[in-house]
């Protein structure tokens, strides 16, 4: 059978290679013609083609896998899935300081605290866990008073232990984790889409139900793979872009 050929990439060692490569074979695979085959080349295929090793392949692979694009089968090999589409949302990585930067900068007041069920929609992402310790913060503009954006936490409960939540009024998670806590932190993975307004975070951020939102999930993780915060933020759509500087 006639394998997938994907397109080439000239590397940048300022990202992650896996990332670079899940992302530039995300775009093959999604700008692909209808008549070209399912099946794509082994890893060792791919690592040689993209000029990485076979664990940073493997690791592209499961980001693309767990997106719903390919299906991997012991035996048979890794296949695109027919039906995948364009819109899934893009992963976005940049740095732990950057991060910081992005989130800072604005009044914040802690509106609640304390431990909750494991959300269903994040279930996945604490498999071992039947409790996170969540922390709701509403954030505004610092001239004019106006909300901004309402976010919430979901962090492991043993990290908790050490968050002081008078710190979460000054600092952004990120900042308390790396910094208070000294979390183990290897990286953040950030998605963001278009949604409209519920009645609850049209109530916080002072805007018309339905009205247009940004909203943001960021995955932080350590260097075991293991999930330790799980950030969801509802930004107000006339506030706030979305914009992303490459470079070359």
């Amino acid at each position: 059978m006639t394998s997938f050929a994907p397109d080439s990439i000239v590397l940048n060692r300022k990202l992650p290679l896996w990332y670079q490569v899940s992302q530039s074979l995300r775009a093959s695979i999604l700008g692909r013609s209808p008549e070209a085959p399912l099946r794509l080349p082994t890893e060792e295929r791919l690592a040689e083609h993209y000029g990485v090793s076979v664990l940073t392949m493997r690791q592209a692979l499961k980001e693309l896998e767990d997106e719903g694009l390919i299906s991997r089968h012991r035996r048979r090999g890794t296949f695109i899935e027919p039906g995948a589409r364009r819109g899934a949302p893009v992963r976005l990585l940049g740095s732990v300081d950057a991060i910081v930067a992005q989130q800072s900068g604005m009044m914040t007041e802690l509106l609640d605290h304390g431990r909750v069920p494991v959300p269903a929609g994040l279930a996945e992402y604490f498999p071992d866990l039947a409790e996170v310790a969540a922390y709701h913060r509403l954030r505004s503009d610092e001239k004019t008073g106006e909300p901004t954006n309402h976010a919430v936490n979901h962090v492991r409960p043993e990290l908790a232990e050490g968050i002081d939540p008078d710190d979460l009024v000054r600092w952004p998670m990120t900042k308390v984790l790396r910094d208070v806590v000294k979390a183990d932190i290897s990286r953040i993975t950030d998605t963001v889409e278009a949604r409209l307004a519920d009645p609850e975070t049209a109530r916080l951020l002072d805007v018309p139900l339905l009205s247009p939102i940004l909203h943001y999930t960021g995955v932080t993780y350590d260097s075991g793979g293991r999930v330790l915060d799980v950030a969801v933020i509802h930004y107000r759509g006339d506030r706030f872009s979305f914009t992303v500087t490459l470079d070359a």
